[in-house]
């Protein structure tokens, strides 16, 4: 069976813009009041994008764009709010849950394994740990932006 990463980096790739190209790749849940659903998150240097799937693990909807100008508030597992602690957060933990706002007001909870340790594998493997590196890597970058 392929790994996520894989299954996922055609539909992403498809909502690329020009001269963009994809950093990483998770899995992740999303977390709201009555439900919760599967995501592929894609990172790229200029935005994150959410991507739903449906029960089957197949994309659904469309891609939701998340660029920093974007991001009012980040709070990663029990770090507190800020840009500061996500990078930490994200790095020093075997799961972690990104809380994002953003500054047209929503609200995105989303779990993610880090595809690391003795579980790893069932985490979603190196490609999961790649795609968490990723992600830390465009809070470290934008955070200096912001």
């Amino acid at each position: 069976m392929a790994d996520f990463a894989a299954l996922m980096r055609p539909h992403l790739e498809g909502a690329l813009e020009s001269g963009e190209s994809l950093e990483g790749i998770c899995a992740a849940t999303q977390q709201s009041t009555f439900k919760g659903r599967s995501i592929a998150l894609g990172i790229t240097r200029r935005r994150l994008m959410l991507a739903p799937l449906d029960r089957r693990g197949r994309p659904d909807g469309e891609i939701v764009s998340i660029t920093p100008e974007d991001v009012a508030d980040a709070e990663a597992g029990g770090a507190g709010g800020g840009w500061a602690n996500v990078v930490t957060a994200i790095l020093d933990s075997a799961a972690v849950t990104l809380q994002l706002k953003t500054t047209g007001g929503e609200k995105y909870k989303l779990n993610m394994m880090l595809g690391s340790g003795i579980f790893g594998k069932f985490g979603g493997g190196e490609s999961q740990s790649e795609g968490i590196e990723a992600l830390s890597a465009w809070f470290e970058t934008h955070r200096a932006d912001s």
